[in-house]
């Protein structure tokens, strides 16, 4: 369908009769663009505990490797946004055993030695994969290929060598080459994950009428077998794709081993045809599959208070297959999604975050760090920072992670629009309030990567008695991808009145 445009707005002429007789065209202004509104009160009363930290992502492999070789500048935007357990994901190349008995540690480490240094320490490193040998095709990157050994035993040994290569000083592989991390004993990895998205990678009904059973007597194999080599790791499972959160129960029924942590997976499409409101229409959900995964938890008391962590999240999950294909979408040619980057992202990353911490995510790991325009927080190539670096790196900054017993409550509120104002209102341990209101307000229904409606935000604070100062923070499509947004100074008092031009997340903090 095509129409008569002119920056951005739909045409209409009218005749008027001109002074010399005749007629001549003009143009008559459209209407306005259509206004949301919202009217939001926020009460005293504490609902919960608040309590989510923020990360970022890396996947050594053979095309990235080099990332922090090629773009040293970007080891200082990484430390400042204060990263909890950054995510570890070597796969490919970046499996470091080559053969029954080489080990080759370039590509793995090429990433993971400055992650040791940053941030608080202690990255997740996820034992993605087993060695390309140890499957029935020597092929880990088919979804078809199960491992040979189904008693998991020879994965188990490959998984505690390298906790001994972190952790214990080194190990000598088989060909007699003593292997120890050049960070050993100033850094080591405490957290260890176990497997990649199991439902979709190898463990599949070809081994058992059970693929969630498969993966738990994978898990009870390897655990022990890590802890033999450091008896003071954490572990993290399932770390789900793909809405199976149906392996939960059988996994809470079965597992036998140590579980510190369940990990899962969200992304917003597979497809950049997607719209913004198919998009947008998927948050809600993540919420309510971290409330089902707490609930299956709750069936075993060992795993009762186990923490939910979402160590991927970005808005779409596609990627070049190869020849510029789509890697969701056989046949179709793959299409950068902008959204990733873009005011888009700056409405839906608060929004995700919003949900998944009211439904108790503890945890929230953005994919991933070193990227393109779709997935990174920074530019793959230059180290040029992008829109979701900073919308991240201030979510950080006004909703920090719990230290040691003091955290923050979600407060109650009510909300006037639901349906296209998200608001989270968080009161600190020092007494301050922040109050986040995202626009996702969808101008039209076929748009995508659109900009939104301006919303009218009007927040009654008054049942939180009185500050000192405020502040404000705005995320929307004149933010600078280069220098990020700005807090200015507003007065202190209710009702506060917000006015967001189309997609965009506000941050309000009020001081006492």
């Amino acid at each position: 369908m095509k129409k008569l445009v002119i920056s951005g707005l739909f045409l209409s002429l009218a005749t008027l009769t001109a002074c010399g007789g005749g007629t001549m065209a003009v143009v008559t202004p459209p209407p306005p663009p259509a206004v949301v509104k919202a009217t939001v009160t926020v009460s005293n009363t504490p609902v919960a505990p608040f309590d989510v930290a923020m990360s970022t992502s890396f996947q050594p492999a053979e095309w990235d490797y080099q990332f922090f070789q090629k773009v040293p500048s970007a080891i200082t935007p990484l430390a400042n946004l204060n990263p909890s357990h950054i995510r570890l994901q070597g796969i490919s190349q970046g499996v470091p055993q080559t053969s029954p008995s080489s080990w080759d540690f370039t590509i793995l480490d090429g990433i993971t030695q400055p992650v040791l240094g940053i941030g608080d320490h202690s990255p997740e490193f996820q034992v993605a994969k087993a060695p390309n040998f140890m499957y029935t095709n020597n092929d880990a990157s088919s979804f078809n290929d199960s491992l040979l050994d189904t008693s998991y035993g020879q994965f188990a040994a490959y998984a505690a060598d390298l906790v001994r290569y972190y952790n214990k000083g080194g190990f000598t592989s088989t060909d007699t080459v003593f292997h120890v991390s050049p960070a050993y004993p100033n850094a080591k990895i405490t957290w260890w994950g176990i497997y990649n998205e199991p439902s979709i990678n190898n463990f599949t009904v070809s081994t058992s009428t059970n693929p969630a059973l498969d993966y738990t007597t994978m898990y009870n194999a390897v655990v022990p077998a890590m802890k033999s080599a450091d008896p003071n790791i954490k572990f993290v499972a399932l770390e789900m794709c793909c809405s199976s959160e149906n392996w939960v129960p059988v996994f809470a029924s079965n597992v036998t081993q140590q579980v510190d942590a369940i990990a899962t997976h969200y992304y917003s499409a597979c497809f950049q045809r997607d719209t913004d409101t198919q998009l947008f229409n998927t948050v809600p959900g993540f919420g309510a599959s971290v409330q089902s995964i707490y609930a299956s938890l709750s069936t075993n008391p060992t795993l009762a208070n186990v923490p939910v962590w979402i160590t991927e999240n970005n808005v779409n999950a596609d990627f070049n297959a190869g020849n510029n294909m789509s890697a969701c979408n056989p046949g179709q040619p793959f299409v950068t999604d902008l959204r990733g980057s873009s005011a888009f992202f700056a409405a839906w990353r608060p929004y995700v975050f919003s949900q998944i911490g009211k439904a108790g995510t503890r945890l929230l790991h953005h994919w991933d760090f070193g990227a393109d325009a779709q997935y990174g927080e920074v530019d793959f190539n230059t180290g040029r920072l992008q829109l979701s670096y900073w919308v991240d790196y201030w979510l950080q900054r006004y909703f920090p992670a719990a230290s040691g017993t003091q955290f923050a409550h979600l407060l109650q509120f009510t909300n006037s629009n639901n349906a296209q104002i998200e608001v989270l209102p968080v009161e600190n341990p020092d007494g301050s309030v922040v109050i986040m209101v995202s626009n996702h307000a969808v101008a039209s229904a076929a748009d995508n990567n659109g900009k939104g409606l301006t919303a009218n935000v009007t927040l009654d604070t008054s049942a939180l008695g009185s500050f000192t100062s405020a502040r404000e923070l705005i995320f929307d499509a004149t933010t600078s991808p280069t220098n990020g947004p700005t807090p200015a100074q507003i007065s202190p008092g209710s009702p506060i009145h917000l006015t967001m031009n189309g997609y965009s997340s506000a941050f309000i903090k009020l001081v006492p």
